[in-house]
């Protein structure tokens, strides 16, 4: 299993560029950055400074979405990043959350987001591609071939179909083994009735951590089944909440949600927190002592999660990174 951590992007760039470093020194393999233009700063920025820093630190959006720039403009961000860096960059992708509801837009269709990830790995790799009828087919001519990963975050079944059948990786926002397997069976599944070699996909789960108390984790932690919320809701509006196949564990938990503030996107501090049970808290992130998260990574690690990443928001930043340092990932290695 491979390691990663997750910012908002509203700390500084110094201690940004610190906590990259310390985590690759400790074993990290990857840094995201949610893509989030408005309640945040751009990642790509973010992402430039800390490649600059860092040897062999992976990079990518955790997600950005085809409804927020062109997408040669997004292509060629990327693209950049990958000359720049000796190709240490890659892309997560979704229908869109936080950064088209805010812009008072809905998410991108599945169809959309399929097509856009085909776009961009197009043109990173230096092909000619049209992706608008308008526009004159895109090319460019400094890119260096190089084959960019995309992750797909999925929850839904039509997600996690797309994600099979088209991406390189799939991307959850848990860290709940059961329902982690149901998603991965959904992708894989799809994937091999495409006819894929799924020998390969990965599948990163991404969670917040708290190593220590559990009252305290749970505290440090509420926010985030609440921003997972936001995309069961939309599964309950799109399937209903009895659909056949999803698990009833993953639709129940939202019933007593009363609304979402998105200027509190992420926020551990957030007054729409009120319907996250402890159970559900506990489900979803990784809290305790060192010994009960590297239980729950392998339980993970045996459903076929190939990657997890803290979404580093806790408040204890640089002493959770250690502590997966110096006992937690070296049960990995």
């Amino acid at each position: 299993m491979e390691f990663g951590i997750c910012f908002k992007g509203d700390i500084s760039p110094a201690r940004t560029v610190a906590l990259v470093r310390q985590a690759e020194v400790a074993g990290f393999k990857y840094a995201w950055f949610f893509d989030s233009h408005i309640l945040w700063r751009s990642p790509y920025v973010n992402i430039a400074m800390c490649m600059e820093h860092t040897q062999h630190m992976r990079f990518a959006p955790c997600v950005t979405n085809p409804g927020v720039r062109d997408w040669s403009e997004a292509a060629s961000i990327f693209a950049a990043l990958n000359v720049q860096s000796g190709n240490r960059f890659e892309v997560g992708v979704g229908r869109g959350d936080s950064s088209m509801r805010v812009m008072g837009r809905k998410p991108n269709t599945v169809e959309r987001m399929v097509e856009f990830s085909h776009a961009i790995k197009g043109m990173v790799r230096g092909d000619e591609v049209k992706y608008d009828e308008e526009l004159a087919p895109a090319k460019f001519p400094w890119a260096n071939g190089y084959e960019m990963p995309v992750w797909v975050a999925a929850y839904g079944p039509k997600a996690l179909a797309a994600a099979g059948e088209h991406g390189d990786g799939l991307i959850i926002q848990l860290a709940e083994p059961n329902l982690s397997k149901w998603f991965i069976d959904q992708a894989v599944s799809a994937g091999k009735a495409a006819g894929r070699d799924m020998s390969q996909f990965r599948v990163l789960a991404a969670a917040p951590a708290w190593v220590g108390d559990h009252e305290k984790g749970r505290t440090q932690t509420r926010w985030f089944p609440a921003m997972v919320g936001n995309h069961v809701a939309d599964i309950v509006d799109k399937y209903g909440k009895d659909a056949a196949g999803i698990p009833a564990s993953f639709l129940a938990y939202i019933e007593g949600r009363k609304g979402y503030d998105y200027k509190h996107h992420a926020d551990k501090d957030a007054d729409h927190l009120g319907f996250i049970t402890d159970d559900i808290v506990e489900s979803f992130s990784l809290i305790g002592s060192p010994e009960e998260h590297v239980a729950k990574l392998k339980a993970l690690e045996a459903v076929g999660v190939t990657q997890y990443t803290i979404y580093l928001m806790c408040g204890e930043e640089e002493r959770i990174v250690a502590e997966y340092g110096e006992h937690i990932l070296p049960h990995f290695q």
